[in-house]
């Protein structure tokens, strides 16, 4: 009879597999070849990005080039997508390329330990970062370090010739409006100026300035031009003589931007004659010039100075001697 053992011997950790050499290790030749490679995938990325800046500024937009393959493209479309796309291509395969064949390939474990080290391992820390950044021979190498800048420098710039799409900046756009002294007051939508006379006492109307092609409104203009109009009788009104001056029998104009982040004041309380923001609840007393009166808004709805033509029509005797919209804009929000 034969007895076969049923244990099983433990299976040992066989521990790392061996470092194998890179070429560029070992062979001078490798290492200075695997440099110039990553200097110049970084030098394309650099020329990616001025194709880019190229195409943004001198290319028109109403230029077409025929590929066989893609049929009729726009030149300026064209040249910025590809532009950007190989600008962070060729980046990252320099990066990559640049990891593969000359950083260190060592590895090292770090232990947890507790949040705050000791003394001892900061000043470890240290050491080991100086001794990784002497391995990695980026003081040495120049040719790496000067294409890396120059790549990096240059993608950096498209960056900032493409914010400029985005329009002015909110404070320089909120500073004036359309508004100036002689406009009509049209209604929105509609586009019809407005009798003085039409409005009863309660009425709430929304209204824009007249110009001559209503279509062709900017989006800009449409977001920082409305004003309510309200009419309540002229006695309920608790103004300065310079603010009751600015109204018209009853009739006041507010900006309908609010002051606290720029939502349209949409609400009407006939009762209490206030104005609310559906945003966040600021409201206004509109017998009080728009007054605060609960509410994050740091100030008043800026009031439009309004009057009538020879017609009756009511128009705007000046523009808006205040930035409308929010406060944040302005340095001074009392």
């Amino acid at each position: 009879m034969i007895n076969v053992s049923t244990e099983i011997e433990p299976m040992q950790d066989p521990g790392p597999a061996p470092h194998v050499m890179r070429n560029a290790d070992i062979d001078p030749k490798a290492e200075k070849r695997a440099e110039q490679q990553v200097a110049t995938l970084f030098t394309l990325s650099g020329l990616s990005s001025l194709l880019l800046i190229y195409s943004y500024v001198f290319l028109p937009t109403d230029v077409f080039i025929f590929i066989p393959v893609m049929g009729d493209q726009n030149a300026h479309q064209l040249g910025l997508g590809l532009g950007m796309a190989f600008s962070l291509l060729f980046l990252g395969m320099g990066a990559i390329h640049w990891a593969k064949k000359l950083m260190p390939e060592t590895e090292v474990i770090n232990h947890r330990h507790e949040f705050r080290s000791s003394d001892e391992d900061r000043d470890e820390l240290v050491k080991t970062v100086k001794h990784a950044a002497a391995e990695v021979k980026l003081g040495r190498r120049s040719l790496i370090k000067r294409s890396l800048g120059f790549s990096l420098g240059l993608f950096a710039l498209p960056p900032v010739l493409l914010l400029r799409d985005l329009g002015p900046l909110p404070k320089k756009l909120l500073e004036t409006t359309s508004w100036k002294a002689g406009t009509r007051l049209v209604t929105d939508p509609g586009n019809r100026p407005i009798l003085a006379s039409d409005l009863e006492v309660g009425a709430v109307v929304q209204t824009l300035p007249e110009v001559p092609h209503p279509d062709e409104r900017l989006l800009s203009d449409i977001a920082k031009d409305p004003v309510l109009l309200i009419r309540i009788r002229p006695e309920d009104f608790q103004l300065s003589p310079e603010k009751f001056a600015m109204t018209h029998d009853g009739i006041i104009a507010f900006s309908k931007i609010c002051s606290h982040m720029g939502c349209a004041v949409a609400l009407y309380e006939q009762q209490t004659k206030h104005l609310l923001c559906p945003c966040h609840q600021s409201t206004f007393d509109v017998t009080r010039g728009a007054k605060v009166i609960f509410g994050p808004a740091a100030r008043p709805l800026p009031q439009l100075d309004i009057t009538v033509d020879d017609e009756g029509y009511l128009i705007a005797r000046a523009p808006f001697n205040e930035s409308v919209g929010p406060s944040y804009w302005e340095r001074n929000s009392q």
